[in-house]
């Protein structure tokens, strides 16, 4: 063996002794691309424990080993770092996912440099892969381009050696109208997202130290020519082994439309708070306490306004009948509603006037609120009184009007009386509901007699007990109390009318 092999083999057995025990993988080839030798870091970087399952040369390794770019794309076969390093390459940093072909299941991300060792002589002897397994940080950056993707708050990171984008998502995509290559690439000086920031100096100053940018308002230009009112703040990150800065943004857009429409109902329910001729007072629910009334609640019931804010209902015991105050906002607590409520309203100078009270639940400030409307119905009240006052006068005697004429007299009264007699139909007795059901036929005391074979003093006994149990003065009133309630409804006239 001549001293030069010798002395190759020896300096061959020296560097697998020194590199067998690295951490990084190593991978020393011949000239002719033969797979020489590998270190156990870089067998267990590919799933095997033999060089032989390697393959013998780089053309069996591309048959094992399917490599692929970081974007997926496949690489090459001539383009294999194993191929490049045979062909007398130097390169560093090629990141690539290696996948064994048989098992498709495993799967390592690797990065690969190359070196060429020469002799004495200066000419290449071995060729030398170098390579760490960066599958866990791949992973992690992959998880971080996945959830920065998806996030739905708009956000573009920021390269801080050149200030250029390197990452924008689809939120900002959308908020802004821009497309992705009028952002990656592009200078911040180009596009200035903090161009209109509350506190730009400030953020400025921070994004030279690499610290926090602190949330704050700002203006941001959009595609169209137009701007949109956000929120931004920056956060400092490392990226690719760069210091960069994660812009994340709020678009205050909606938001502002929201508050401008809220504030613009407020306006109008105020105005119509305001204006409204009818009484309207807003109390809390908890301890209706008045928190508003409007300038025809102060009018209608005399009151000034200091006696009546921030005092309780009770306090203020407008409302004459404590029960029926009580009643109704048990009611409200329960349903939240009311529909026309017949209360008696006192006014600060005794006086009573009848109201109709409505009610609702309302939100205000997040405070549960009732929202009460008096009717002032006085007038109406009397009105509907005399009417029936003048009905009852009229029907005192009116054997001489029609049936249907008589009743609708009585549905007129039963609509405007306040309240109908109490007394029920079964608190007559049996011949009385008979002789009633008669004098409902038109029939006169005689023949209500021979109807039911009785003497005529005895059914005149039976129709003055009626009269009094009934509470009315002739036969036409006691027509009218059977027909509020329906009874007795034949179509027989009362006699004289056929």
């Amino acid at each position: 063996m001549s001293q030069d092999v010798l002395t190759t083999e020896t300096n061959r057995r020296q560097l697998q002794q020194i590199i067998a025990g690295l951490s990084d993988g190593v991978i020393l080839l011949e000239l002719d691309q033969t797979l020489l030798w590998a270190n156990e870091a870089a067998l267990t970087m590919h799933g095997v424990s033999r060089i032989s399952d390697l393959g013998a040369n780089a053309r069996e390794y591309a048959k094992r080993f399917a490599l692929r770019y970081r974007n997926h794309h496949p690489v090459a076969a001539d383009n294999y770092p194993i191929n490049r390093v045979a062909r007398g390459e130097t390169f560093s940093d090629v990141l690539v996912e290696v996948t064994q072909l048989d098992d498709e299941e495993r799967t390592w991300v690797h990065n690969v440099r190359s070196m060429v060792l020469a002799d004495s002589g200066g000419k290449p002897e071995s060729l030398v892969l170098i390579m760490d397994d960066v599958t866990e940080w791949a992973s992690a950056e992959q998880r971080f381009e996945k959830t920065f993707n998806a996030n739905p708050a708009p956000a573009v990171i920021c390269r801080l050696s050149d200030l250029r984008y390197i990452k924008v998502n689809a939120g900002f995509l959308e908020m802004t109208g821009y497309t992705r290559d009028q952002v990656i690439g592009v200078s911040t000086y180009e596009l200035d997202i903090l161009e209109g920031a509350e506190k730009k100096d400030l953020a400025i100053e921070r994004l030279r130290e690499h610290a926090t940018i602190p949330q704050m308002q700002a203006e941001l230009k959009v595609a169209e020519g137009g701007s949109k009112q956000v929120i931004v703040a920056g956060q400092p990150l490392e990226l690719h082994d760069e210091d960069c800065m994660l812009f994340s943004f709020v678009d205050m857009d909606p938001r502002h439309k929201a508050e401008v429409a809220l504030r613009q109902s407020e306006e109008r329910f105020a105005k119509a708070f305001r204006l409204t001729p009818v009484p309207i007072l807003v109390c809390n629910a908890s301890d209706q306490v008045v928190l508003d009334v409007n300038e025809a609640f102060l009018e209608t019931l005399s009151y000034p306004s200091e006696e009546v804010l921030g005092k309780t209902i009770a306090e203020i015991d407008f409302i004459h009948d404590k029960s029926a105050r009580v009643r109704l906002f048990a009611t409200l607590e329960k349903t939240g509603t009311l529909d026309r409520i017949d209360v008696s309203v006192r006014k600060k100078d005794s006086d009573l006037i009848e109201c109709a009270i409505s009610a609702d639940t309302v939100n205000i400030q997040d405070n549960p609120c009732y929202l009460l409307v008096l009717m002032n119905i006085t007038e109406r009240k009397r009105t509907e009184l005399e009417l029936v006052a003048a009905i009852e006068e009229v029907m005192k005697d009116a054997s001489w009007f029609s049936r249907t004429l008589i009743e609708k007299l009585a549905n007129v009264k039963r609509v405007n009386s306040p309240k109908l007699p109490s007394v029920s139909f079964t608190d007559l007795t049996a011949r009385e509901r008979d002789v009633l059901g008669l004098i409902c036929e038109g029939l006169a005391d005689k023949e209500i007699a021979a109807r039911l074979k009785l003497a005529p003093n005895t059914v005149r006994n039976h129709v003055s007990t009626v009269y009094s149990k009934l509470d009315v003065h002739s036969r036409s009133e006691a027509i009218v109390w059977a027909r509020e309630r329906g009874l007795f409804s034949g179509e027989r006239r009362p006699k004289g009318q056929r």
